[in-house]
């Protein structure tokens, strides 16, 4: 008999966030909405080239509307040197909206999610494992998240990123916890399932019906994980 899930870990973007959609994802969809005519795969190496200076940049206190509203600054400055008119270099205004309409959404999913959160904290130890910019703490703590996680593990701080095992190793010696009786809720099945495959630990998956549809059909049904479409569907999982 396999032993007692007693600790949950989760990633922060995409899974707490959001149901199963990284923020590349959502922020061109947003962009989008503004008019952007650019596909998600043109999209991808402005977000990253936004993104990655952010590491170790933005203090440690910075929180979630701090962090959202200077991505999107990041973001519109490599947008304009792609822009193809006057126009759209100089409409300051439309990264400000996105950041806004982001954090709304985010909002949003936070206030469904927290009372999930807060009953699977009446019988299970939970902890935040993420990719993330340093800031990890103030940005939980911003969102009205941190009372509920005993640890909140940023890759900037343990310096190791998902998947590699250390940073799941971290999280779980601060919880005392053991990789048997843990499990790992992600988005990402190249950072958190694989990263939670080398840990040794459980994972439940967080994606949308078609992207798990299209996992089944690449890979067989056999090979997708565990799966929900949200986080609240964890209180039916883990019964």
């Amino acid at each position: 008999m396999a032993p007692a899930i007693d600790t949950l870990l989760f990633d922060f973007g995409g899974t707490l966030d959001a149901d199963g959609v990284a923020w590349k994802e959502r922020f061109h969809a947003l962009y989008r909405g503004e008019g952007l005519d650019m596909t998600a795969e043109a999209f991808a190496p402005a977000f990253f080239a936004a993104d990655d200076p952010l590491v170790d940049a933005l203090p440690a206190t910075a929180g979630l509307a701090e962090t959202v509203h200077t991505l999107a600054a990041n973001l519109e400055a490599e947008l304009g040197c792609l822009a193809r008119t006057a126009k759209e270099r100089t409409d300051g205004d439309r990264g400000r909206r996105v950041a806004s309409h982001f954090l709304s959404d985010m909002s949003t999913i936070f206030a469904r999610n927290r009372p999930v959160l807060e009953t699977l904290g009446e019988r299970y130890r939970l902890g935040v494992v993420s990719n993330f910019y340093g800031n990890l703490e103030a940005v939980c703590r911003s969102s009205g998240l941190a009372p509920l996680f005993a640890v909140m593990t940023d890759s900037r701080r343990v310096g190791a990123e998902k998947p590699d095992p250390a940073i799941f190793r971290a999280a779980l010696e601060a919880l005392n916890a053991a990789p048997e009786t843990t499990l790992f809720i992600g988005d990402s099945l190249r950072r958190d399932c694989e990263g939670a495959r080398r840990a040794a630990m459980g994972f439940i998956w967080i994606a949308p019906e078609d992207v798990q549809a299209a996992a089944a059909q690449a890979t067989g049904p056999r090979s997708v994980p565990a799966a929900v479409t949200k986080l609240p569907d964890l209180l039916k999982v883990l019964k």
